[in-house]
């Protein structure tokens, strides 16, 4: 418990709500002292087709998925993105594919966006199961108060 540990990765997970971005911030602002790599995380996938049923327009999902990775990134920071932010943008579904990632990350930022389809959840289904399941610490930023 007293073991002391290097923070050299922190993922963020990016979904380009006003959570993200503050995590984004909030990784940065952690990592910077620490010399550490963060690493912003847009997660895409396409949605379950049924039999018998293909939807007209499902394309282009990592186009979108990239567009709001990189808006996100702007938000964060300007034009003049950190030299120690890296943008990563990964084929799945956020909870699996974040999980995956905290293996080899130090740390797991994650905005909260809560509430979702159940009004008394205080996390989100994506940060729950993070806070539950990952394998390095995970920090859920609130979206600052104006």
């Amino acid at each position: 418990m007293g073991e002391n540990r290097e923070i050299r990765t922190i993922v963020v997970g990016i979904d380009g709500s006003d959570a993200s971005v503050e995590a984004l911030r909030q990784a940065q602002a952690l990592a910077e002292p620490l010399g550490a790599h963060v690493v912003a995380m847009a997660c895409w996938d396409y949605p379950p087709v049924y039999d018998g049923y293909v939807a007209m327009g499902i394309n282009d999902f990592d186009v979108s998925a990239g567009e709001i990775l990189k808006e996100t990134v702007a938000k964060a920071f300007g034009p003049e993105t950190p030299e120690n932010v890296e943008s990563k943008l990964v084929q799945g579904r956020p909870r699996p594919t974040l999980l995956e990632a905290s293996r080899n990350a130090d740390m797991l930022v994650l905005g909260r966006r809560g509430h979702g389809g159940f009004g008394g959840l205080l996390l989100g289904s994506v940060s729950s199961a993070c806070v539950a399941h990952a394998h390095c610490p995970v920090l859920v930023v609130h979206t600052p108060e104006n």
